[in-house]
């Protein structure tokens, strides 16, 4: 069975770092943490994980979905962002309080508590999905390089394979320069659409409208497709194993009251980066919608025909730029944390450990290799039909992840005193058939029935 808070001394707890079954030993609790003073000097030194993990909610996977959402049916699929965005704060909450509670990531639990062929079946489909997402990576990136410096897809897709050595570096200065890193690039990308939004000068009324769900994005096959690879770029499988681990960065006591803290503030910290993130996905959805579909341009599904229609769509010469830039910034910064998540899953459901540089290696060629083949095939046509397909399959994905950590945390006896009360057990139950039945009535679909 996995690690119980119960079963485990203070002692050990407190030698933890020295153990090389922790979760990213190289930066485990290297983080200090003030247990005393002010609240807000507390909650900073806990605010950095949830920066991370919302990269993985506006990356170029999110833009594609979002992109043909709002092109296609106006603000309608607001509501599925914001649905996303719910299930995404519980989920994570879960996944930071496994961490912290346990001392155990979601794949390490897993490898606890499941039989090894179990086990091995979790840990390929967990590679799928961050095969697919790192896909989506290499593709925004590439084309984020090709709208700014015209440098082919092809050349950029192999550029995007080098960014392992920035990672290396940074993990080697502190974890703390990853997170600023990533927090620096998340801004940017906020003000790009800042930008982008203002100038489009939506109908803000009916964007209110669209936060309501409406009936036909389950009973139109097309809108359902484009909701579901919505919702498999918000709540990605790859972020929970990512959140149960890079919360043990922090240097927390390792006693009841330390760890109920540390839950405490991971989760505010969690919470308003993912709210951070629902505003830069609903604005990109807005801004297509408001560009694109009203102006008669309702088959805009495409990155590139985006960013070439943004100028002359909204009569702002900086609108197109502001766009590719914020794209570059969103690729590069899911590849730094996916790489992580990468690691963090073959460690732990395996229990092989690989230099980073290697790991990355194999995760980039992953991703590239069916990347290049699609570019030189089918050109930017097939890369923008890649990328929502790729968030298709993490959605898919994303019930083999779910399951296991609403059962772990449910469980006394790995979580001791922080087992989930009975309200949240049941709404994450009922957060869990919801994901599987909506991607039963996708394969549904997909399959003819």
């Amino acid at each position: 069975m996995g690690a119980s808070v119960l079963s485990t001394t203070e002692s050990n707890r407190q030698d933890k770092s020295k153990n090389v079954d922790n979760s990213l030993p190289e930066v485990h609790a290297s983080v200090p943490v003030f247990e005393t003073g002010s609240f807000w000097k507390r909650l900073m030194a806990f605010i950095g994980p949830g920066m991370m993990v919302a990269v993985g909610y506006m990356d170029p996977g999110n833009w594609a979905t979002d992109i043909a959402g709002g092109s296609s049916f106006g603000y309608t699929l607001l509501s599925v962002i914001l649905i996303s965005n719910v299930f995404a704060i519980l989920l994570q909450h879960l996944a930071l309080k496994l961490g912290i509670a346990t001392d155990r990531d979601l794949a390490q639990a897993c490898r606890d508590h499941y039989s090894r062929p179990t086990a091995i079946v979790l840990w390929v489909l967990s590679e799928v999905a961050i095969a697919a997402c790192d896909l989506a990576e290499v593709i925004g990136s590439a084309i984020a390089l090709n709208l700014l410096f015209q440098i082919p897809l092809t050349v950029g897709v192999c550029i995007t394979a080098v960014d392992v050595l920035l990672l290396l570096y940074l993990q080697n200065k502190g974890f703390r320069w990853l997170e600023r890193l990533v927090a620096g690039l998340i801004f940017i990308i906020l003000g790009c659409f800042a930008y982008e939004v203002i100038v489009a000068s939506p109908d803000w009324s009916a964007v209110a409208g669209g936060l309501i769900p409406k009936r036909e994005i389950i009973t139109n096959p097309a809108m359902l497709y484009v909701a579901i690879g919505i919702l498999g770029a918000t709540v990605m499988p790859h972020n929970l194993y990512l959140h149960s681990s890079i919360v043990q960065t922090r240097n927390y006591t390792r006693s009841e009251e330390g760890r109920r803290n540390a839950i405490k503030f991971a989760t505010i910290d969690s919470t308003v980066s993912l709210f951070l993130a629902f505003f830069i996905n609903a604005a990109i959805l807005v801004l297509a919608a408001a560009a694109f579909h009203f102006s008669g341009n309702q088959h805009v599904a495409d990155i590139t025909d985006a960013h070439a229609l943004l100028n002359p769509v909204l009569g702002a010469t900086m609108a197109s730029t502001l766009f590719a830039i914020a794209l570059l910034a969103s690729g590069q910064n899911s590849t730094l944390t996916g790489t992580l998540a990468g690691q963090i899953v073959m460690e732990g459901f395996l229990h092989i450990r690989l230099k980073p540089w290697l790991r990355r290696l194999i995760t980039r060629l992953i991703a590239i290799v069916p990347a290049l083949i699609v570019t030189i095939l089918y050109g930017e046509k097939g890369t923008a039909d890649l990328l929502v397909f790729s968030q298709v399959i993490l959605s898919i994905q994303l019930s083999f992840a779910v399951v296991p950590l609403v059962q772990f945390t449910s469980d006394r006896l790995k979580m001791g005193p922080f087992v989930n009360p009975k309200w949240i057990k049941v709404i994450s139950w009922v957060v869990a058939v919801l994901i599987i039945g909506l991607n039963g009535v996708l394969l549904a679909q997909i399959i003819g029935f």
